[in-house]
């Protein structure tokens, strides 16, 4: 008899938020194999007549990424966008310090642009103010946004790109808080700089959002005064604050790893919290809004990225091996950012291809999906509309970190014009399935279309190119009766339960 039962209520007015497309973003940087290997592989037998492989284009798709931030990453903190434009024979090979490689700029702007549009998707596009400033990014702008008729805008059109690409999200530099990052820079330097480019930026075109760099984690000593201060001097020319963090089970003990998401729920509040002060503070009309534009689980390779050899060429850095667990904590993030959809309005899984990512691929060989490859592509696929605010009652538990971690990690989303009802749900449970009573008497006249489930005896588990043990089934037990949803969600297991009109 199964004695653990959690309880949800659903109605279709408790929203949250309409859901930004923007939440289920990715990154591409220019750092080990994500671009050259990943996502650009001339001779590859899968390569285009750009050199773009197309079997990794076709699982981007498959994921519907609408935005992808690019060119970094803490390599952006030392380009020059200017070396990555023009004739490819003529561009400068550059020592690149961030991650210590010889960047080639075979790819660069309008290259990756052009990927960007084989994969239907937006760029994020991030500006350099670790060793340039305000000059370069509104040159940048005016390169990628002026129609024509300009020095920059005019070089675009000589290089064979003559309508302007319309970039709507800018990132101010990248982690100028951290120590490690070129051009590392005080709360207070990195505030005037940023106000002083996103400025001229908006000048050239009014029409872009910006997104202020917030701290690298929550854990950097100047957490929270850093953000304050920033958006002191931000506040009024820019429309978000970034977030970034990475998790890892360091000390191999699961319930506490997948309690993580709660760290990440409580570091969004705080960010909330602070954007709002200084609104409060400035007497403003506008909300901040938060961009966690880096996000996932990182932790598996770091120990094999010291042995890297110096200024060598796209080496392999930064490739973990996701496992199940893993997937499990990246569904819970991903439920988290949806229940913050109203102030969370773009996310960045990092990275896309290779490095930290859902994609790999080998050289000359084939891609594979990893594990975290199937949460990630549910929600966007099926995670576009309004989030809604359930009401969940569930078992809970303590782990080393945490108390009261609900075993039912769930949330919802409502897309009114498919008549589509998604819920997206974690048991966290190590030993035993989850009882599921679900109350949806509000949404008539629905059925279960499907109840998809991600599980697996093995947590270590994982996936590789020679196989995907690790990947979801469409066998799961959701039945609905007289408005009531009822399921058994499998011990540690992701649940995708979607329903719809009849």
């Amino acid at each position: 008899m199964m004695s653990k039962k959690a309880k949800m209520i659903l109605e279709k007015d408790f929203k949250i938020s309409e859901i930004d497309n923007r939440i289920y973003g990715s990154f591409v940087e220019h750092l080990g194999r994500a671009v050259y290997g990943g996502i650009y592989e001339p001779g590859h037998p899968q390569a285009d007549e750009n050199g773009f492989r197309q079997d990794v284009i076709e699982m981007v798709k498959e994921l519907q990424v609408p935005l992808v931030r690019y060119p970094g990453g803490n390599f952006v903190s030392g380009y020059n966008w200017e070396d990555g434009v023009g004739p490819v024979a003529q561009r400068p090979r550059r020592l690149e310090l961030a991650w210590r490689t010889t960047e080639t700029n075979e790819i660069g702007t309008n290259e990756f642009m052009k990927w960007a549009e084989l994969v239907n998707a937006e760029v994020n596009m991030a500006v350099n103010l670790g060793t340039r400033g305000i000059d370069a990014a509104r040159n940048l702008v005016e390169y990628c946004n002026h129609p024509e008729g300009s020095y920059y805008s005019d070089l675009r059109i000589s290089h064979g790109v003559k309508k302007p690409y319309n970039i709507k999200t800018w990132c101010l530099g990248n982690e100028m808080d951290g120590p490690w990052q070129i051009g590392h820079k005080t709360a207070a330097e990195y505030g005037r700089i940023a106000q002083e480019a996103a400025k001229v930026m908006k000048w050239v075109d009014p029409t872009i959002e910006l997104v202020a760099c917030g701290s690298s984690n929550r854990n950097m000593p100047t957490f929270a005064d850093w953000e304050a201060t920033v958006l002191d001097h931000t506040y009024d020319h820019v429309e978000f604050i970034s977030l970034h963090q990475y998790y890892g089970n360091h000390d191999n003990e699961i319930s506490n790893y997948l309690a993580l998401s709660l760290e990440m729920d409580d570091f969004i509040k705080s960010v909330i919290a602070i954007a709002d002060y200084i609104k409060a503070k400035k007497h403003g009309k506008k909300n901040i809004n938060l961009s966690f534009d880096e996000w996932n689980v990182w932790y598996h390779s770091r120990e094999q990225d010291k042995k890297i050899e110096p200024w060598s060429v796209a080496p392999p850095q930064l490739e973990d091996i996701y496992n199940f667990e893993d997937a499990l904590l990246v569904g819970c993030m991903l439920i988290t950012l949806l229940k913050h959809a109203d102030r969370v309005k773009i996310a960045c899984l990092a990275q896309l291809v290779n490095v930290i990512a859902p994609i790999m691929t080998e050289d000359n060989g084939t891609a594979w999906k990893q594990t975290i490859f199937y949460p990630y592509m549910h929600t966007s696929v099926f995670g576009r509309g309004v989030a809604l605010n359930p009401i969940i009652s569930s078992p809970k538990y303590d782990s080393k970190d945490f108390t009261d971690v609900p075993l039912l990690e769930s949330t919802a989303v409502y897309n009114e014009e498919n008549e589509q009802l998604t819920i997206f749900a974690v048991n966290r449970d190590l030993q035993e399935g989850l009882h599921l009573d679900c109350d949806i008497r509000n949404f008539e006249g629905y059925k279960v279309i499907e109840h998809i489930v991600l599980e697996n005896d093995d947590i270590k588990q994982t996936n590789s190119a020679k196989g995907t043990p690790v990947t979801p089934h469409s066998n799961g037990n959701a039945k609905l009766e007289s408005g009531m949803l009822t399921a058994v969600l499998p011990k540690l297991s992701w649940n995708v339960i979607r329903l719809g009109k009849q």
